[in-house]
Parts: structure tokens; C-alpha cells; sequence
């Protein structure tokens, strides 16, 4: 059970039904339980509708549904949740990690301008961490592994090389942008990336 409870399971929406968020089902319930929140009751092929605590209590557990075990019985994990009050979409920076540093460079080593499969590129300090290169946003590129291996230790321009781009900080981006369904929610597919999410009735 604490499993479940502690796998990000839950989209969060903002009032207008925009994606904003990811919460595990711990943090969902205490929204639920206090009303900053109500969850969605989705059913295949039929309309989905808003319910509060209470009555989600009262929901049986589908087949292919987390669920959670408590003295009531089990209690159905949501899958998405609506803020009752919240409605803007916040802007984040990408947390830095190897996969950002990927997604910002498009897949291209920034020394040859070449696009890579995944097996072929790795992060390079251009700044070497052994001559005091950080590990940050302006001192690591996707670069290929071949000439990464060549560089070694050096500086870019001590071996012909040269950068397409100086490496920046990504700008903020939409909160939606960098939710990723990494446990495979089908109920998320409507709401990440719809230009006009279920439930909001606007059409700008």
C-alpha cells in the first residue's frame, strides 16, 4: 500500500481543467478531504463529472484501479484531480538532469551538429571537472560519445572544437510542458497536450 501511495499517480487540474501538476495519491486525499479539491469520476465512453470526498468514498474499485485498504474497505485512487480555487498555469524551469540537458540540446551534439540516437551521445562538461567545470545548465552539452572520448580533459578550442551554441539555463516553460505520464495514466492522454481540455467549454 505505501507504494501506491507514494507514486505520482494523480494529474492535478487547475479550475479551468488545464494540466498543472502531479501529486501521489497521499497528497491527493488530503486535498480531497479538506475540499481544495474534488476528483474525477472517469468512465469509458461516458462523461466525466466532478465528485466531491464523500461520495468518492462511495465509488466501487474497478477492475485495473489502485486502490487504497482502509477500515471503510478500499478506497479508489483518482487518477485526475480538479482545484477548486487555482486557476492559473504556472511557469517552471526543467529540473536539471541528463534527460533536460537532451531535450534542450534536441538530441544534436553540440560540436558536430550531428542528431544522435540515444546510444550514441552522453553529457559533456565543457569545461572539464577536472580543471574546475561545474556541473550545470552552461557547462554541460549533449555531445557525441566518440568526441567525447576525444576531448577528454581538454577545452573545446585545444582540439578543434567548437560549440554550435553557448549552453544556457532553459527558459521557464507552462507547468504542463514538463509533466511526463511516467506510469502510463490513460485518463492523463486527455489532458496533456489537448489544446482545449475536456470540461472548460472555451474554444480560445
Amino acid at each position: 500500500m505505501n507504494d501506491v501511495l507514494n507514486k505520482t499517480l494523480v494529474l492535478v487540474l487547475n479550475r479551468h481543467w488545464q494540466a498543472i501538476d502531479v501529486k501521489t495519491p497521499l497528497e491527493t486525499f488530503s486535498m480531497l478531504v479538506t475540499g481544495a479539491a474534488t476528483a474525477l469520476d472517469m468512465k469509458a465512453g461516458e462523461e466525466m463529472r466532478p465528485v466531491t470526498w464523500e461520495e468518492w468514498l462511495t465509488l466501487p474499485v474497478r477492475e485495473g484501479d489502485y486502490s487504497i485498504g482502509t477500515v471503510r474497505g478500499a478506497v479508489r485512487v483518482p487518477t485526475v484531480i480538479v482545484l477548486a480555487r487555482f486557476d492559473k498555469v504556472p511557469k517552471r524551469r526543467p529540473k536539471f538532469c541528463a534527460k533536460a540537458i537532451w531535450e534542450r540540446d534536441g538530441g544534436v551534439c553540440q560540436y558536430t551538429g550531428r542528431k544522435l540516437r540515444p546510444s550514441e551521445g552522453n553529457i559533456d562538461h565543457v569545461v572539464p571537472r577536472s580543471r574546475g567545470g561545474k556541473t550545470t545548465w552552461e557547462n554541460c552539452v549533449l555531445a557525441d560519445k566518440k568526441v567525447n572520448s576525444k576531448k577528454g580533459n581538454r577545452l573545446p578550442e585545444e582540439i578543434g572544437l567548437r560549440l554550435l551554441r553557448p549552453p544556457k539555463t532553459p527558459r521557464e516553460v507552462p507547468t504542463t510542458a514538463l509533466i511526463r505520464n511516467h506510469h502510463r495514466v490513460q485518463d492523463w492522454e486527455l489532458f496533456l497536450g489537448a489544446p482545449n481540455p475536456p470540461g472548460t467549454g472555451n474554444s480560445d
